[in-house]
């Protein structure tokens, strides 16, 4: 099994679409700073037949340093959530479309 990379999605795209090398990094970086930034601003971003991104909120709660045993507080933050579609569900798990 192999990592997918910025560079082999790219070269992906030079191979299957004919874009020129250059124009295959390009559009793959407005991709990615298109859905960056809504993922920012707090819009999901939905991708059919693949997934959605969401941004979800957590509180404040109390935690425990498993070092220590000491209790503190874990801050307020953001996360990044992927729901996968059915469709890749389906595929992931070896199943037909």
């Amino acid at each position: 099994m192999s990592t997918v990379t910025r560079a082999s999605l790219a070269e992906q795209i030079y191979t299957q679409v004919g874009l020129s090398r250059i124009e295959s990094v390009t559009f793959l970086e407005t991709v990615l700073e298109t859905m960056a930034k809504a993922l920012e601003s707090g819009e999901s971003v939905k991708i059919s037949g693949f997934g959605t991104f969401m941004v979800r909120r957590k509180g404040r709660r109390s935690g425990r340093n498993p070092k220590t045993g000491v209790e503190m507080p874990i801050l307020p933050r953001s996360v990044i959530v992927f729901r996968p579609s059915q469709i890749l569900r389906a595929r992931t798990n070896g199943g037909k479309e």
